[in-house]
């Protein structure tokens, strides 16, 4: 499905972008956050499962090939335009409506923390339709209920192909419940961001 101009208006409207995603989604997430531009001027949260107390180099990979600042969410973090900010391991990252991120270490949700559904549903409360949340590929069914919450909030969900996902249940979770507006293989989504 190509571009339609609904998807561009919304996308060049939003505040904030959600990216989310487990096993499969670091290539198109990492491909995501090289096409950002220099003035990119919206606030980017990555919400990618981890595993649990395990070192990883995430943040300087990301952080080598972006172009705009890249930093990993600290407890009460202040939100700030053309930033990538990136979930921590071991703690659920939720906005807070002061727009400053919280961290909780409450119990995992689908067998992960950080969990997709808890920050999508955070947004979805503070941002209201001012976000443009995408779902990637993935082993689990995290996301699919934070995706339709946004939704309902009025912002504009997309869920990666499935046909081309390499884990599908993912994103197939999110359009089985109808909580992704759009489906988008990841070349028309990495062409979005670049509008």
């Amino acid at each position: 499905m190509a571009l339609n101009p609904d998807i561009i208006q919304r996308w060049q409207n939003c505040k904030l972008l959600l990216l989310g995603g487990s096993a499969g989604s670091f290539k198109p997430i990492f491909n995501a956050v090289q096409t950002f531009s220099s003035n990119f001027n919206k606030v980017v949260l990555i919400v990618i499962h981890r595993k649990k107390n395990y070192l990883s180099d995430v943040e300087n990979l990301f952080a080598h090939n972006s172009r705009i600042l890249i930093r990993e969410v600290n407890d009460k973090d202040c939100i700030n335009n053309s930033t990538v900010y990136i979930a921590p391991p071991n703690y659920h990252t939720l906005i807070e409506k002061e727009m400053c991120f919280g961290l909780d270490v409450s119990e995992d949700v689908w067998y992960s923390k950080p969990s997709i559904d808890v920050s999508f549903e955070s947004a979805a409360e503070v941002y209201k339709g001012h976000c443009t949340a995408v779902l990637f590929s993935g082993a689990n069914q995290d996301g699919a209920q934070g995706l339709l919450k946004l939704r309902n909030a009025g912002s504009l969900t997309i869920a990666q192909n499935p046909a081309e996902a390499e884990m599908p249940e993912m994103p197939l979770a999110a359009i089985n419940i109808n909580a992704a507006e759009y489906i988008l293989d990841t070349k028309d989504i990495l062409q979005l961001f670049k509008t």
